[in-house]
């Protein structure tokens, strides 16, 4: 797929990105996960350019949810801003709030191997309309420690990418995905989470590999047009 832009964000504190172009009101409702997003987001695309957007995260708003159901549990009223913006896609509307855009928008989550499907996802929806860009955005954060050990938790941080053979791409990235663990981590360093792999191989243009228990997941990067 070809890629116009990407941008990549993670800190290892409790700190969040700045997201001036979003307006104050609307700025102070945002979580976290929403912040993370909206400004990797941003980076990808400008205020004119009309992007179709698929959301992912494996755990979602899953800290205004856990925050919502505490409320409950202590005989407290929920408050409505906080459930309106508590569903998954709530990102999407958003941004598309933001930016007066109405172009379609899609949220999923497929476990570990979130990140991979959304990039599927975007493929498939490029491949259908190849005029019309489409932005790729991933944020996710641990799970509350309530909920236990989640096993391939994923880490802090968000990703974008602006799938878009409009414009002179910066490159390729292409995927494979094999039912067997074994081979392509011989092939390509594996690691612990998808966003860490992908972030891995746009940055350093090697192959990145990422295994889960539904086989290997390889990413590489091929710089120029195809």
């Amino acid at each position: 797929m070809p890629v116009a832009r990407w941008s990549f964000w993670f800190s290892a504190s409790d700190s969040l990105p700045e997201v001036a172009f979003v307006d104050p009101m609307m700025r102070r409702r945002l979580s976290a996960l929403s912040r993370m997003a909206l400004k990797v987001a941003g980076d990808c695309v400008d205020a004119q350019t009309r992007a179709r957007v698929i959301f992912a995260s494996r755990h979602g708003e899953l800290r205004r949810t856990t925050d919502i159901l505490r409320d409950i549990e202590a005989y407290k009223p929920v408050s409505p801003n906080a459930f309106s913006l508590s569903v998954l896609n709530a990102m999407t509307g958003l941004f598309g709030i933001v930016r007066g855009d109405r172009s379609p928008a899609t949220a999923l989550s497929a476990g570990a191997q979130t990140l991979g499907y959304a990039l599927l996802e975007g493929h498939a929806l490029h491949s259908e309309d190849p005029g019309s860009p489409v932005l790729v955005v991933y944020a996710d954060e641990p799970a509350d420690a309530r909920y236990g050990a989640v096993e391939q938790e994923v880490q802090r941080g968000a990703f974008a990418l602006l799938i878009d053979a409009g414009e002179a791409p910066q490159g390729r990235l292409a995927c494979s995905v094999t039912e067997s663990k074994q081979g392509s981590a011989a092939q390509a360093r594996a690691f612990a989470t998808q966003s860490e792999a992908l972030h891995h191989c746009l940055s350093g243009g090697e192959s990145a590999a990422w295994q889960g228990s539904g086989g290997t997941w390889q990413w590489s990067w091929h710089v120029g047009p195809a």
